[in-house]
């Protein structure tokens, strides 16, 4: 079993990309194994870690197709239904409340709130 070579934080060297930059390339890493690692000291705490992979061995991001963006859509629309109420709330339900505001918030409970 071999070690990853690990790299100072800013300080690795060219060749070498996170997920996040392949991305920005349009790249995805394709099914290889991470290739070495950057490690970000932190005061109070273990270093921050971000895992780097090869660009010579990065794959173009795959297309999306008509069916993925109707699941995406569908997907999407789904997390704007209320569980309570069944209504379209207009926005994205935060996972925190679970419900849409009216739901979360009955109206005897808002008389407390400062506008």
């Amino acid at each position: 079993m071999s070690t990853l070579p690990v790299y100072q934080w800013r300080l690795a060297p060219d060749g070498y990309a996170t997920r996040r930059q392949l991305r920005a390339r349009n790249l995805r890493p394709g099914g290889q194994d991470v290739a070495a690692q950057l490690e970000r000291p932190r005061r109070r705490r273990g270093p921050l870690v971000a895992y780097l992979y090869r660009v010579d061995l990065a794959k173009p991001v795959r297309p999306m197709t008509a069916a993925r963006w109707a699941a995406l859509a569908k997907a999407n629309a789904a997390r704007r239904v209320c569980p309570e109420c069944r209504r379209d709330a207009g926005y994205v339900i935060p996972t925190s409340l679970g419900t849409c505001a009216p739901c979360a918030l009955p109206e005897g409970s808002r008389d407390g709130i400062a506008a």
